[in-house]
């Protein structure tokens, strides 16, 4: 039988980490090989191909090493594999998942997936995700879906999923559009066709600083103030409720935009900042008229990625274009 091609690589994370003696602190010692030893049943699926390209938190990585990941993921494909997985820390695995989304611009899926349980830990989980991601890497419903994330048997689209739990082996969801498929039984059901998709090219310049705050009650303007003297090239806002900030915020952001781009999101963790419903000042009516632009459905985080390669490939004069298509 003539086995798909299948690549994985693995950057570090829960998912390869165990103690190196009894009583310590687990931290990333698990090569992407010894990951896949755990799997056999992979071998009955496709010929897998596997690189350990960092053993490293995902806190750790950089938008500098992903684009080295993304590059590699390119080759696999340009050498035949039908899909690429990769293995990474959760911590910060929605941003990685949006970071590739907006580059990825293959057909093939790639697929992301980590563990909440570290590799000798009691119920360890990363040979199952890992195996589950492989499946939906393998799967011909899995094409033209960009990138996804698979954890414990749901498949999220890179836009919507974020990791809503510290320790729980549910830590991730969608919240609001929910989960885009499921494994079950070990097949790939989609609950949803395939969304249109908004790619960038790859940014021409890594040396953009988008810097993040967020408000919260009675907070002082000290740091905000100091945005563009600190050379910042853009400023992401975690604002209340649907995207509003204090009085005193609200005034800074009207100085701070007429020079860099301004993103309000909401710190909520769910749902989106409104447009047209409230206009005291600081809400989301003052706000845009001051020049700042409204996230949408994108957490901060996400809009900060969004804005950093939109910086990069000298096209931040389309943010409010893909702000409007987060949903």
């Amino acid at each position: 039988m003539d086995l798909p091609e299948l690549a994985i690589a693995a950057l570090g994370g829960t998912v390869s980490m165990q103690a190196r003696n009894a009583g310590e602190a687990v931290i990333p010692t698990v090569s992407g090989e010894t990951l896949l030893a755990s799997v056999p049943e992979l071998t009955t699926l496709a010929r897998v191909s596997v690189e350990t390209l960092g053993l490293l938190p995902s806190a750790s990585l950089s938008f500098e090493f992903l684009l080295g990941v993304l590059s590699w993921a390119k080759d696999q494909i340009a050498q035949g594999v039908i899909g690429v997985v990769i293995t990474q820390g959760t911590d910060t695995l929605e941003e990685t998942a949006l970071f590739f989304e907006y580059l990825w611009d293959h057909q093939e899926p790639l697929v992301l997936t980590g563990a909440m349980r570290s590799a000798k830990q009691a119920g360890a989980e990363g040979p199952a995700n890992l195996l589950d991601a492989c499946r939906v890497a393998l799967a011909d419903n899995s094409r033209q879906r960009g990138v996804q994330v698979v954890m414990n048997g749901e498949i999220h689209e890179a836009r919507y999923v974020r990791k809503t739990d510290s320790l729980a082996l549910h830590a991730f969801s969608s919240p609001v559009f929910g989960p885009t498929g499921l494994l079950v039984e070990g097949v790939v059901r989609y609950l949803r066709q395939p969304t249109p998709r908004m790619l960038l090219p790859l940014p021409q310049h890594t040396t953009q600083n988008v810097a993040m705050l967020e408000a919260s009650l009675s907070a002082d303007t000290l740091l905000l103030d100091s945005i563009l003297e600190l050379g910042y090239d853009g400023l992401v806002i975690a604002g209340f409720g649907a995207g509003h900030l204090s009085e005193h915020w609200a005034c800074a952001i009207e100085r701070i935009a007429q020079r860099i781009p301004v993103i309000v999101a909401t710190r909520t963790g769910s749902g989106s900042t409104a447009q047209s419903s409230y206009g005291f000042i600081g809400g989301e009516v003052d706000l845009s008229r001051k020049g700042a632009l409204m996230a949408g459905f994108l957490c901060p985080r996400k809009a900060r990625i969004l804005l950093w390669l939109l910086l990069g490939s000298q096209r931040e004069n389309e943010l409010a274009r893909y702000l409007n298509n987060t949903a």
